[in-house]
């Protein structure tokens, strides 16, 4: 678990996307505020004043969902808990990232402190323990329909609160949950009346994973910017089109700071200014290039609606029924994972969009009736040599997935539990599917990368922009320049791996900062 990340305080105001990235990614240390603990103290009195009384409550004297109508006897209610949890843990297929299991267990440990919830408050500080000790409850990639929240996910973090199933530990052992929180000091939960129910009733897996890759699109929008400006140089297009007077002229506010970023990485550039006169013949440069920023500044106004229904839901308590401030335990349907799903799913258009035009700049640049100049395929020795070739196959390969990835999940429902929840969200699918896509525009992004600081080397000598120039500059410390043949995979790794760590944005931005 990492020290250096400033511990995360859960009670009183909303998390952010930093603070579940910084305890989901980053192994951030969570403590609970007293305020919290008064909360959950005041919840958990009023809910076991409810077990008492002789009038049914949903989830606390009752069965669940269609169960719903049969009155549980006060000695059956702890089994009725344990019931609920072991049934519900009914996940299959791969694990669940260990980021997203924390980030899910994280988010439930929010809506548990608020005190809306009324479990114990050693159920909360127990949860908090297990983040802290670094222990990751095996989640299962299948499980949740994105309503009633995420069931099944959420059942495998409780069974392990309870000491049962399976987790994996600080180094990544798989071993027992009951042996992993033995050695951590932590004693297992013993379910009371109600806290079943709410330790799974939540949007908290559909949510992490939204704020996860909020964060990991804020980068790669720039790196996007990045890349186009590359490009441009490369195939010697012009940066007029990127002017601001022209670009208030339709005043979106993701395409004016895409055109910005532009500007300022091309600022300077001599590939550019080599071809600004009157001998130069073009009037036009193609769609790929001189719609880069009403691309990518479209993609950035979908990222913002993204983060403002993440900030909503941050702020939000998800469960049913919720003890409410006056006393009140009330049924509700705040479970339902429609905004979420919404702005998952929109969210995969907008990447399969951004990687599908980086796509078209890359093969551009590779073909030589279009490349104004470069040699085909970039290759060394064209013919004996086939350069760039398959990376640009690799590219296309990648957005032909990420077109189906874009196809929305939250448009399906498929009825369950006997009809009682007869219209889900499926939040859950399309969380999983947006992973897939950021994985994919990384890719993508990282083939444009490496293609273009090529084809910019093999205009020497022409020299890039100051920017620009520092990107490729960085790319060389660890990527070979121009020459014969070689083993590209890694190299599409490496560059991968340098836009995801920040280490390209950081070599744009010590040149000019981007917005």
């Amino acid at each position: 678990m990492s020290t250096a990340v400033a511990p995360v305080t859960v009670g009183g105001a909303p998390l952010t996307p930093a603070q579940v990235l910084a305890v989901a990614r980053h192994g951030a240390h969570v403590t609970l505020t007293e305020e919290a603990r008064k909360a959950v103290r005041h919840g958990r009195e009023r809910v076991e004043a409810l077990a008492r009384g002789e009038v049914p409550a949903y989830g606390v004297s009752t069965g669940f969902g269609a169960l719903a109508t049969r009155h549980i006897a006060p000695d059956l209610r702890a089994r009725l808990q344990r019931s609920l949890i072991r049934s519900h843990a009914a996940g299959a297929g791969p694990e669940v990232e260990r980021e997203v299991v924390r980030a899910l267990m994280l988010l439930r440990l929010r809506t548990l402190a608020s005190g809306n919830t009324g479990v114990e408050v050693a159920t909360v500080e127990t949860l908090a323990a297990l983040l802290n000790a670094g222990i990751t409850p095996v989640v299962h990639e299948y499980g949740s329909l994105g309503c009633s929240g995420d069931l099944a996910p959420l059942s495998h973090v409780a069974l392990a609160l309870m000491g049962e199933g399976d987790v994996r530990d600080s180094a990544g052992e798989l071993k027992p949950a009951f042996t992993a929180l033995h050695e951590a000091g932590i004693t297992p939960v013993e379910l009371g009346a109600k806290e079943g129910l709410a330790l799974i009733n939540g949007t908290d897996g559909m949510l992490g994973m939204l704020a996860l890759a909020c964060t990991d699109l804020e980068r790669l929008l720039k790196v996007a910017d990045i890349t186009a400006a590359m490009s441009v140089e490369a195939l010697l297009g012009t940066d007029r089109v990127f002017a601001d007077d022209l670009q208030r002229m339709r005043p979106h506010p993701g395409q004016a700071a895409s055109a910005a970023n532009l500007r300022a990485l091309l600022a300077g550039s001599p590939i550019v200014a080599s071809h600004r006169g009157p001998d130069c013949s073009r009037v036009q440069d193609a769609y790929s290039l001189r719609c880069a920023p009403q691309v990518a500044g479209a993609a950035r106004d979908t990222l913002a609606h993204a983060l403002t229904v993440a900030g909503r839901e941050l702020d939000s308590v998800i469960d049913n029924p919720v003890v409410l401030d006056d006393g009140r335990v009330e049924s509700n349907g705040n479970f339902h994972g429609a905004p979420v799903a919404y702005v998952l799913d929109f969210l995969a258009i907008a990447v399969a969009d951004v990687a599908s035009i980086a796509e078209r700049r890359t093969d551009r640049m590779l073909d030589v009736s279009r490349s104004h100049g470069l040699p085909a395929f970039l290759a060394d020795d064209p013919g004996v040599d086939s350069g760039h070739m398959i990376a640009q196959y690799t590219q296309a390969a990648i957005v032909s997935e990420l077109k189906r990835l874009a196809v929305p999940a939250s448009v399906d429902s498929i009825p369950s539990s006997a009809m009682q929840e007869d219209h889900v969200s499926m939040g859950w699918s399309a969380a999983r599917k947006l992973r897939r896509a950021v994985d994919g525009l990384t890719g993508v992004l990282a083939v444009e990368l490496l293609t273009a600081a090529r084809a910019l080397d093999l205009r020497s000598p022409l020299e890039p922009g100051p920017a620009t120039g520092a990107v490729v500059r960085a790319l060389r410390e660890h990527v070979q320049g121009p020459g014969p043949d070689r083993y590209l995979a890694p190299e599409i790794a490496r560059v991968g791996e340098l836009i995801t760590d920040g280490s390209v944005l950081a070599a744009a931005e010590s040149v000019t900062p981007l917005q």
